[in-house]
């Protein structure tokens, strides 16, 4: 199933019931190698070191911009995605992902990075200046899915994402007694993810076109490279058509409203 069909059916029932419990699942070949090339080829122009010398690369992480070529927008939409979306968040319910947003590009560095504490990314609220008040709420307004896409190949030194598995299911009960309003990042991180310390911790590594399509509720961290290729990885949200609902009178509920339901 390399090249489905717009609506064939990309994820078997095993890798469904897999997200539903651990709050992601890999996709490989989401998208091609070659687009993975014009992309990375577009992001080292913008990055101003070279890809041949090291000695250029003087940041553990390097922040690109909002990304909307041709190539990412195509990397973003392929049927096999598209099939994967309508599984997983429902058919009609979801957006086509129309930016890639920023690219923390990792280097090889024996620096802290500054970034890798566990986290899960909030979706709305972005107004406030401090985007430790930024929130997210059960129903995860504004995001339908975390999305790591991996335009670089991602070993196990290459600073993969770690994942705590199953995590999403802790941040749903935490969430639960905010109702609409939700918590802030400041409020979800004051005991340090304690909730998911327990869990296991899996790392989303790959070839160049793998993407993790994952629970909006899942904890993750980025972690220091300590590989030698620098990593192209970037994490865009998939927007919603309309809210999650956890109470559909026609039962015809998501994976990942599914998941916020069982974790309840």
């Amino acid at each position: 199933m390399a090249h489905p069909e717009f609506g064939a059916r990309v994820l078997d029932d095993a890798q469904i019931a897999h997200f539903v419990e651990h709050g992601f699942v890999r996709l490989d070949h989401a998208f091609s190698s070659a687009l993975a090339d014009e992309a990375r080829a577009i992001l080292w122009r913008d990055l101003g070191c070279d890809p041949s010398d090291p000695a250029s690369w003087t940041k553990p992480v390097n922040r690109l911009g909002m990304y909307s070529d041709a190539p990412f927008v195509a990397a973003a939409n392929t049927p096999r995605l598209h099939s994967a979306f309508d599984q997983l968040v429902g058919a009609g319910r979801w957006l086509p992902c129309r930016a890639m947003g920023t690219f923390p590009v990792r280097f090889p560095s024996p620096e802290d990075p500054g970034d890798a504490g566990w986290h899960v990314d909030v979706s709305f609220g972005f107004d406030d200046p401090d985007f430790m008040n930024w929130r997210v709420n059960l129903a995860s307004k504004g995001r339908a899915l975390l999305m790591l896409f991996l335009f670089s190949d991602v070993g196990e030194d290459d600073a993969p994402t770690r994942i705590r598995a199953g995590s999403h299911r802790d941040i749903a009960r935490q969430l639960a007694p905010a109702g609409e309003a939700g918590l802030s990042l400041r409020d979800l991180a004051a005991d340090g993810f304690a909730s998911s310390a327990g869990r296991d911790e899996v790392l989303a590594t790959g070839e160049a076109g793998t993407v993790y399509l994952c629970h909006p509720f899942l904890v993750h961290s980025a972690q220091p490279h300590r590989g030698m290729t620098p990593r192209f990885m970037a994490q865009p949200p998939l927007l919603p058509r309309e809210p999650l609902r956890l109470d559909r009178e026609d039962a015809a509920y998501s994976p990942v409203e599914t998941a916020i339901r069982r974790a309840l």
